[in-house]
């Protein structure tokens, strides 16, 4: 009897303990952890835009027409330059009366179609680096009061420094061998630190080393650049400089 009591009181009490008749905390079960997938390497390579580099070209603009008045000097030298050039051996002589005379190592002259102007270097005779020309003036000037000599109202002396119209002269100087062939419109003559521009408009001369620049036609001359109108010798009509 005393056993079968001890048994039954052992099953009851292991009965209440699976009943909860005490107080048990709930165990929260953890969740596994889930491992993360991999980080994939892309092995395709970024992929680059070729990139076009423009280099822009830088042009002056050539003026469609013959520079006027006042035009600026870079105007003067870009038309100049867009000339047709020639060949500078084509004019190292100059013929009058029908014969030619050949001009001194790197001497040339030239002309104006229909001669209207004339020009030529001589080291010699107008000094070197200078150029001379004949203009035939629709309205020349004045003869200078009190000088004595020829006067010739259509000599121009040009060594790109200063510019002289009009001369007092005794002889023809460079021009008694005659007159240089004519330089084609639209043409240009290099020679030394010039280089001479053919048109309607007249004869266009540009002094590189200067900077400046003459028209030369029967209206007159128009000077470019540097050149300013200065005091004009005894012996001239006008004078220009830098």
């Amino acid at each position: 009897m005393q056993l079968a009591g001890a048994i039954a009181a052992a099953a009851t009490v292991l009965a209440g303990c699976s009943s909860g008749g005490g107080q048990q905390t709930a165990i929260t079960p953890l969740t596994p952890l889930t491992q993360r997938p991999a980080a994939t390497t892309s092995s395709t390579a970024p992929t680059t835009t070729p990139s076009t580099t423009t280099t822009a070209t830088s042009t002056s603009a050539v003026p469609s027409t013959a520079p006027g008045a006042g035009a600026p000097i870079a105007d003067v030298s870009a038309w100049v330059d867009a000339a047709e050039p020639v060949d500078p051996d084509d004019f190292r002589s100059a013929t009058r009366d029908g014969r030619t005379a050949t001009l001194g190592a790197n001497q040339v002259a030239f002309s104006l179609p229909g001669g209207s102007v004339e020009c030529m270097t001589d080291s010699a005779r107008i000094g070197e680096g200078a150029l001379a020309c004949l203009v035939t003036l629709t309205d020349p000037p004045a003869r200078p009061i009190g000088q004595e000599g020829q006067w010739v109202p259509g000599w121009v002396s040009f060594d790109g420094a200063e510019v002289v119209v009009g001369a007092m002269r005794g002889d023809p100087g460079p021009f008694s061998v005659g007159a240089g062939s004519a330089l084609a419109d639209g043409s240009a003559l290099k020679f030394g630190d010039f280089r001479c521009r053919s048109d309607e408009q007249g004869l266009f001369c540009l002094n590189y080393a200067q900077q400046s620049a003459v028209r030369l036609s029967a209206d007159g001359v128009q000077p470019f650049g540097c050149l300013q109108r200065a005091d004009a010798p005894v012996d001239a009509s006008a004078r220009y400089s830098c």
